[in-house]
């Protein structure tokens, strides 16, 4: 059978803002021709509800929706997964913003990286808050490492000094560097047991998102020259 996917949907901070084209195209056509599979799930009821009508979606689907928040989460987190595995395709919103961003549909992102459901996003303007939360790592605390620098000294130092941060750090680089920057950090790998996180081609096509030890993830990317946002957790 084939397994669902988790679609992050971020929506505007605002109440009165227009949801993006291409998440509102997709949740029209979820709630109608694919309703029978789609779940939708949202962190408040009443204000979920409002949102979704004033964007112009489907009434019939509210009576439906399934709430995910701090204190349901423990429990919905294994039903949803459950629904993932049977083939039904899930799309988190949170009340305003990116879901999974510094709230708990951090464990449902988890939970699917650990059980191989594809988990993705609808557009959304920010590479870094979009691949901390595509990730599903704990990122209460993060440091921000950017572009590494160039001299070979100096990165293998600030590698070395992330390998040894207790919380998320994120690195950037440009797309011909991939290669080099997961040879750098296998080569001070180790035993550590530490967990990498790379998001490839953010919202296009080619996305792909991949959680692994740097030597899997050499093994397992196949196109070496793309861009990226790497994460590394504990």
């Amino acid at each position: 059978m084939k397994k669902g996917i988790l679609t992050l949907v971020p929506t505007p901070i605002s109440e009165t803002g227009l949801l993006e084209p291409v998440a509102l195209e997709k949740l029209l056509k979820a709630a109608t021709t694919e309703a029978e599979t789609s779940i939708f799930v949202i962190e408040d009821l009443k204000p979920g509800r409002r949102r979704w009508l004033g964007f112009g979606l489907p009434r019939e689907s509210i009576d439906s929706f399934v709430q995910y928040n701090e204190h349901t989460a423990a429990v919905v987190s294994k039903e949803l997964l459950a629904k993932l595995q049977a083939g039904f395709n899930v799309f988190l919103m949170s009340d305003g913003g990116l879901p999974a961003f510094y709230d708990p549909g951090i464990e449902l992102v988890d939970l699917c990286h650990k059980n191989n459901i594809q988990v993705t996003s609808t557009p959304f303007f920010n590479s870094i808050s979009l691949a901390l939360a595509l990730s599903g790592f704990s990122h209460k605390k993060f440091w921000f490492e950017g572009f590494l620098p160039i001299d070979a000294n100096d990165r293998a130092s600030v590698i070395k000094n992330i390998m040894n941060m207790k919380h998320t750090a994120i690195v950037m680089d440009t797309p011909y560097r991939l290669k080099r920057v997961l040879e750098e950090f296998q080569a001070s790998f180790g035993s550590s047991k530490k967990k990498l996180f790379v998001a490839l081609d953010l919202n296009s096509p080619t996305e792909e998102l991949r959680r692994g030890t740097p030597s899997e993830l050499l093994a397992a990317i196949i196109d070496q020259k793309r861009e990226f946002v790497l994460i590394v957790s504990e």
